[in-house]
């Protein structure tokens, strides 16, 4: 008898046909496309939209294997889909409506995306995911730097050329199709230095991607050990600090903090003393470049400024705003970010993820919320192997994040790949991994039984 798991399969089968497949062997594209394609998707300017198409090819193709199976704990994450999509019932306005249905149309994408990884472990090997999200980390931080050296340009996508200006004139959409590298405005009166932000939206997007990439982007260096590709990963880790120091991103600065001490602490209790030291390192190498960046002279000033009022007192304000709008609507919320009546011009809801699902869907959407996360990374505590520690360290900074950074629309789907990639269990290689510079190429291993978590 097996010791039992800490997930358990929810079988969801479907009708086996000539062109069906075992949920195991789906194909690794899908994924790889999506992730590598990174510069592309913000080039054309559908890098925000396109988990949903995304999505859509992996459901068709879950769609067409003969069991599929979820995670233990996953029916509280559809309770909360399913109560977003109900609280439509409180939207008011056409503008309101478009906000919410790309908001929900993130989180379905995002649940597909988790099943998927969850199922196609056979050719979705964890060394293929953990590659995907470091390609994404290098895309992260070379955009960063970017930023730094352009910090006023400006890429205007195709796309931006296409839509009609009743839509461009949505502040949102003109943001998604017109790209800026970096929150700076050269114009203004404020003297405020730039804060790098490409490829993403916002600065807070950067730190937030980087800071739950960061634990992959370690665990693949050790999958690539011995390989030529080790040494320029090795490399860009320090140098990726200069772009994430100079975002001024106090947020990620906590993230990465709670990451290194979870991470230091778990070492500790197994007695693996070369990643206590690693963690020290790296730690003297970015309090070095602290004070050898201009980011405690930068900081001030820009605290200093009403242009990141936000950032400061009026975040606790709009929290607050936030809670005193729960007893208006109980029971669904309002359906979308309700505008605030105070100075700063921000609509509560906006300023972080939890606070968002709590004004637009209600406290038992928050709840469900909130739990799934929480059961996600009790699954992953399990796992002692190195990929399952950069699962749960991700899902605990992630969770963390969640109360002051919006998870739309990257966090989420790199959340939910961490809880994917950690629920499953490890792969058979991760426990006995073949000397360096002799590995199959994905898809090319011997077949492994996917594990049955339900059986005790």
């Amino acid at each position: 008898m097996s010791s039992p798991s800490p997930t358990r399969a929810l079988p969801v089968t479907g009708p086996a046909g000539p062109g069906s497949r075992a949920a195991a062997d789906l194909p690794a594209w899908p994924v790889v496309v999506l992730f590598a394609g990174l510069p592309l998707w913000w080039v054309v300017g559908v890098l925000d939209l396109v988990w949903v198409p995304a999505a859509l090819v992996m459901a068709l193709l879950l769609g067409r294997a003969d069991t599929v199976r979820a995670p233990r704990g996953l029916g509280v994450w559809l309770l909360f889909v399913a109560w977003c999509a109900a609280s439509a019932i409180m939207l008011s306005t056409a503008g309101d409506l478009i906000g919410f249905g790309y908001r929900l149309a993130l989180y379905v994408a995002g649940t597909v995306l988790l099943v998927y990884v969850y199922n196609a472990r056979h050719r979705l090997t964890e060394r293929v995911v953990c590659g995907c999200l470091t390609l994404w980390w290098v895309y992260t931080v070379l955009g960063g730097f970017l930023g730094l050296l352009m910090p006023a340009a400006v890429l205007r996508t195709p796309l931006a050329r296409v839509l009609p200006d009743s839509l461009l004139a949505n502040e949102l959409v003109s943001h998604m199709v017109v790209r800026r590298l970096s929150q700076f405005n050269p114009d203004s009166f404020l003297q405020v230095a730039p804060r790098p932000s490409a490829p993403f939206l916002y600065t807070n997007n950067w730190g937030n991607v980087y800071s739950l990439l960061l634990p992959f982007v370690l665990v693949h260096l050790w999958q690539v050990r011995g390989q030529r590709r080790f040494w320029p990963l090795l490399v860009l880790l320090p140098a990726s600090a200069v772009p994430a120091l100079l975002t001024l991103n106090r947020g990620m600065f906590l993230g990465v903090a709670l990451a290194a001490a979870y991470v230091g602490l778990r070492a500790l209790l197994a007695r693996h003393l070369p990643t206590v030291a690693a963690i020290v390192a790296l730690g003297v190498v970015a309090f070095a470049l602290f004070h050898a960046l201009p980011v405690e002279e930068r900081q001030g000033t820009r605290l200093s400024t009403s242009a990141d009022a936000t950032s400061t007192d009026d975040r606790a304000a709009l929290y607050a705003q936030a809670l005193e709008l729960v007893p208006e609507s109980p029971l669904f919320g309002h359906g979308a970010p309700v505008a605030t009546l105070g100075e700063a011009g921000v609509p509560v809801g906006t300023q972080g993820q939890v606070w968002m699902v709590l004004v637009s869907h209600g406290p038992v959407a928050t709840l469900c919320f909130l739990g799934w996360f929480a059961l996600a990374f009790l699954g992953t505590l399990r796992r002692r192997d190195p990929v399952g520690l950069a699962c749960s360290t991700a899902l605990l900074v992630g969770a963390v994040e969640l109360f002051y950074y919006g998870a739309l629309p990257y966090g989420l789907p790199l959340l939910m790949v961490a809880a994917a990639l950690g629920l499953r269990g490890a792969d058979p290689a991760s426990t006995n991994p073949a000397p360096p510079g002799r590995h199959r190429p994905p898809g090319r291993h011997r077949p492994h039984p996917s594990p049955e978590p339900e059986r005790a």
